[in-house]
């Protein structure tokens, strides 16, 4: 290390580095809370639809019942893809990871005409809307096309989370799954300056444009430590198969050191405050899905992890067996997090944009001094 960089505090993962002010959302540690715009996210989830919660986090406030109407029509009538990119996603092997067909899909929109420009904070906000729209349409056009399905037409008489089974699947389940399913969404929606929603806004700080944060935004969440959590919880647990082996399991586990998905999180040391709503969403999914085996492996988990470790299971843990119980393949589970994130990327580059400053760390150099070349 040079003299010139003796006294510089490296922190890695940028843990405790304050990087900038936000007004979209909070996590509160003393209260083990998420705050959407001074609103507690377990409350929101509960008692407001995603379609609600979208347009808090783009807007800033709840949509009075106009507003929300407007939203709604407006989202409803961007769903279809043009033809080009159904084309271009014909192409995909069937074999290919959802993540990686809807990160090129995001690339492709990024040529359209609509999506033109160059980006302010508005922009991104309506182009962030368009986004909003179609990923679903993207993920559910792949989840037909790899099972060499018919590709329907979204229906704009359905809400984000109805259409999005009736696109799959061809109808729409219970209620309550659909609620379960909502509920998730507005989970996912938003969580700070996290790693996707860190990359979006280094990259928009260059003034690139929004498709371009959002492709990079995914690329990140893909990772097993970001948002592939979720896939990975779940095949931890069929790996575990049983209740019977689910203490077994994890006692091998922690004494190889290996990491135990689902658990833990940088800014919650007491327990994750959306928790406790995914996982009723998860326990009533079970109960109308025959999933019991994978609520009582996860309560033997959970109080195992807690008893051995004092680490508590993180929003991952309940999503993962709660979507695979809904019949959605595992491999979806993280696309379904970008369905649902998509609001907050958008929130935080549209603020970016409003006071940009191109993100530019230092680094600290350890590698050999100045020398000659032979």
């Amino acid at each position: 290390m040079t003299d010139a960089n003796k006294d510089l505090i490296i922190r890695k993962g940028l843990e405790g580095v304050v990087y900038d002010t936000t007004d979209i959302s909070q996590v509160i540690p003393d209260r083990q809370s998420l705050y959407y715009r001074g609103y507690p996210v377990h409350q929101l989830a509960e008692r407001r639809s995603f379609e609600e919660v979208a347009f808090l986090l783009l807007n800033g406030e709840l949509p009075q019942e106009k507003s929300l109407h407007a939203f709604q029509q407006e989202e409803r009538n961007q769903r279809d893809l043009c033809e080009p990119l159904i084309s271009v996603m014909r192409q995909f092997p069937r074999t290919a990871h959802p993540m990686d067909v809807v990160r090129t899909a995001v690339s492709f929109l990024g040529t359209q005409p609509e999506f033109s420009g160059t980006e302010t904070s508005d922009s991104a906000l309506c182009k962030g809307k368009l986004l909003l729209a179609k990923i679903p349409t993207i993920i559910a056009t792949h989840y037909r096309l790899r099972r060499n399905e018919p590709i329907p037409t979204p229906r704009s008489d359905l809400s984000i989370a109805e259409n999005f089974f009736f696109m799959c699947f061809g109808d729409i389940p219970r209620p309550e799954i659909v609620k379960a399913f909502d509920g998730s969404l507005t989970l996912y929606a938003e969580h700070g300056f996290n790693a996707s929603t860190f990359a979006a806004r280094v990259i928009v700080s260059t003034l690139s444009d929004l498709c371009s944060a959002v492709t990079g935004a995914i690329g990140s969440l893909k990772g097993t430590l970001h948002g592939g959590a979720n896939e990975a919880v779940m095949i931890m647990l069929q790996e575990i198969g049983t209740e019977e082996r689910a203490k077994p399991w994890l006692d091998n586990a922690l004494s190889s050191k290996s990491k135990v998905m689902g658990f833990g999180h940088r800014l919650y040391r007491s327990g994750d405050s959306r928790v406790p709503t995914m996982s009723k969403y998860r326990d009533q999914v079970a109960d109308l899905c025959d999933g019991h085996n994978w609520v009582r492996i996860s309560h033997i988990l959970e109080r195992e992890m807690l008893a051995a470790k004092n680490i508590y299971p993180n929003l991952d843990f309940p999503a993962g067996p709660m979507y695979y119980m809904m019949g959605i393949d595992i491999d979806m589970f993280t696309p379904i997090f970008v369905m649902a994130r998509i609001v907050g990327w958008t929130a935080h580059v549209a603020e970016q944009l409003g006071s940009n400053r191109l993100v530019r760390p230092l680094s600290s150099y350890i590698g050999p001094p100045p020398r000659d070349v032979p």
